[in-house]
């Protein structure tokens, strides 16, 4: 089961939040209800929001009436910014929309519907190449989990967050299914709790081994000595490996350094943004404070109420142990190591 797919002339996904109460399917006409759905978190998960933007293009492609190749490069003009604006801080969605745009300016096609079927194509193939780049992650990554481990994970990085199995959970996955017998601790992951939602909802389809717990608890179970290993996604990574996650990632990598313990994040190479000397450069998105006071619409405290509401953190390279990519495991010193897998390089 994919979580985002072309059906029919429209692009299938997966409603994020109503799991884990039901699985619901929705299918989106147009390429503004795409952009409505990644910035509604429908989707979410940075992988799973690239290939969304993708077939969003080819969307915006397909409804467009254009009969040239032109007219249509206007029609995908404006469909390119209104889907980049959607979550700005994940670099896979900006990723995806400029391949498609540069696709469409290449001067390649003699016809409008030329253009429209390599889009799809294009769409499709980013789809197709995020599940097998998953697998080769969750691959390198499950050499790092042992027999008896206790992982501690953060939001959710697994099927839900990309087209198929995952980045985080990905490993995580993989080390399950060759076997190993190892238990995982959920950060609930506040205001929209994905790890108390969607990263447990997934490990019960696997019949893994794991608890739910509160964010407020990660440091306790790491001074019990029980953590032994953390892996948590990232929505991009800068070149020297400084990278933004999920809120609430800094403080479990500090906590982590603090009592010595492994601290992974697990992510494509088409996260890591070179152009970005460090993470100080990451935009961070701020969504509504209404998450906070009102979390899926259940009133906590009077409206009146003040909050702020930052999606993302930044967490700095010197907390990192390493950078699993499908392309093998990227370790300090990150300028070059990254640049050496971002340019396909096994290490």
């Amino acid at each position: 089961m994919r979580t985002v797919e072309w059906h029919e002339g429209k692009v299938r996904m997966i409603d994020q939040r109503r799991i884990p109460w039901e699985l619901v399917h929705v299918d989106l006409p147009d390429y503004q209800s795409v952009a409505a759905a990644i910035t509604d978190m429908t989707v979410r998960g940075a992988p799973a929001i690239g290939a969304s933007a993708a077939f969003g293009m080819a969307l915006a492609a397909h409804q467009s009436r254009a009969i040239t190749v032109e007219t249509l490069l206007i029609d995908l003009t404006a469909a390119a910014a209104m889907l980049k604006a959607s979550r700005p801080t994940a670099v896979n969605l900006a990723w995806a929309v400029d391949l498609l745009m540069d696709m469409a300016r290449s001067n390649e096609f003699s016809s409008a519907d030329d253009l429209r079927e390599a889009l799809l194509r294009e769409a499709q193939r980013i789809a197709d190449d995020d599940v097998a780049i998953n697998q080769r992650m969750g691959s390198n990554g499950q050499v790092l989990i042992q027999n008896g481990d206790t992982v501690l994970h953060h939001c959710n990085t697994g099927a839900l967050a990309t087209v198929d199995y995952g980045t985080a959970l990905g490993v995580i996955r993989a080390a399950f299914e060759s076997g190993k017998q190892f238990h995982v601790l959920l950060d609930e992951t506040r205001p929209r709790l994905q790890g108390a939602r969607l990263s447990a909802w997934e490990m019960e389809q696997l019949g893994a081994s794991y608890d739910i717990i509160p964010d407020t608890a990660a440091g306790f179970y790491m001074q019990s000595g029980e953590i032994k290993l953390v892996l948590v996604g990232a929505d991009r990574i800068a070149a020297n490996g400084d990278f933004a996650n999920k809120i609430g990632t800094y403080q479990i990598a500090v906590l982590a350094k603090e009592n010595g313990i492994p601290f992974y994040t697990v992510a494509p190479t088409s996260t890591v943004d070179l152009s970005l000397k460090s993470g100080a450069e990451i935009p961070i998105e701020e969504r509504d404070k209404a998450e906070v006071l009102t979390p899926f619409g259940n009133a906590i405290v009077p409206p009146h109420f003040k909050a702020r509401n930052p999606a993302f953190d930044v967490t700095p390279n010197r907390y990192l142990s390493g950078i699993v990519t499908e392309n093998g495991i990227a370790r300090p010193p990150f300028e070059d190591s990254l640049r050496r897998v971002v340019a396909g390089e096994q290490i």
